[in-house]
């Protein structure tokens, strides 16, 4: 089976499908603070190749920003460092390199980019009484962590008028169109795997974490000022995915077929067969891929 494991690739090929799954409301909400305010330092945890920054530049949103882009991922800032200036240019805005701070200059307006790559726990045990943020992104990121145990530590960094913009939050629906053999049984423990995953010693995951998050939220001080559901959807046009889509779909199927070959439970030979299936229908364009997840926006109390 063809192993489709180039994460950069993954990230840029789900920017289109995250295009359209970002909830307006809450990206709305988000626009109108960040046109109000000026000289903002924005840090974004587990920022990929850094697409988030380019949708924001996308639709004008960004003033004159300090933008910290994430990740403890080598790669994926590696990406970055070598994706966003070819964009920018491409955009018309004039680049520049200044002390390896990335500045994008149009008209009158300047964003200036940092790229850490750093695990984001590290970040936090030495930043979180030297630097404070007036927004913090966390974007298809905090599913993946110890939600209850991480967002005071996240808040701390926030100064008290800040803001949050947490997107992509995995919510417990996915579907896969048609029913193929093994479906029930595979999603419903894929699931599981992301209840019971271990990192550091700590459970470090949650398949319902978008609704768990108006919970949390609230219990750690933030005030939600928008919230809505951020589905991807993913379908085919003339048998045709858009953009790289057809490379997202790969990446998922192959996500899931490897979680569950860790995890044990399920025969080998029932995720195999499962997993080639997903892969003939992504090929012929007759499979649609749904995941149901929610947005928040909102500030420190």
């Amino acid at each position: 089976m063809t192993n489709y494991t180039n994460f950069p690739r993954y990230l840029a090929s789900k920017k289109s499908v995250d295009d359209r799954a970002l909830n307006q409301e809450s990206w709305n909400a988000l626009a109108s603070v960040l046109n109000t305010q000026d000289d903002l330092e924005i840090l974004e945890i587990g920022g990929g190749i850094g697409t988030m920054i380019e949708r924001l530049l996308e639709n004008d949103t960004l003033e004159h920003v300090h933008y910290t882009l994430l990740d403890e991922q080598a790669e994926n800032i590696t990406e970055a460092r070598q994706r966003l200036p070819k964009w920018a240019e491409e955009e018309g805005f004039v680049v520049s390199w200044e002390d390896e701070i990335l500045h994008l200059r149009k008209m009158d307006k300047v964003t200036k980019i940092t790229f850490l790559a750093e695990d984001v726990f590290d970040f936090l045990a030495r930043q979180s009484t030297i630097q404070k943020y007036d927004l913090l992104i966390a974007h298809a990121f905090l599913d993946l962590i110890d939600i209850p145990a991480t967002l005071p530590k996240l808040f701390e960094i926030l100064r008290s008028s800040g803001h949050f913009y947490f997107t992509i939050n995995f919510d417990g629906e996915t579907i896969f169109e048609s029913a193929i053999p093994y479906d029930e049984e595979i999603i419903t423990r894929y699931h599981q795997t992301m209840d019971e995953r271990i990192i550091d010693g700590k459970l470090s995951g949650d398949s319902h974490a978008g609704r768990h998050l108006f919970e949390h939220l609230r219990a750690t001080g933030g005030e939600i000022l928008s919230a809505g559901s951020s589905d991807w959807v993913v379908f085919s046009h003339a048998q045709n995915y858009p953009a790289d889509e057809a490379y997202f779909l790969h990446f998922i199927i192959n996500t899931v077929h490897d979680a569950l070959l860790r995890d044990g439970v399920i025969a080998p030979r029932h995720i195999h067969d499962w997993a080639s299936e997903r892969h003939a229908q992504i090929k012929s364009g007759a499979l649609v891929y749904i995941a149901h997840q929610l947005d928040f926006f909102g500030k420190i109390r």
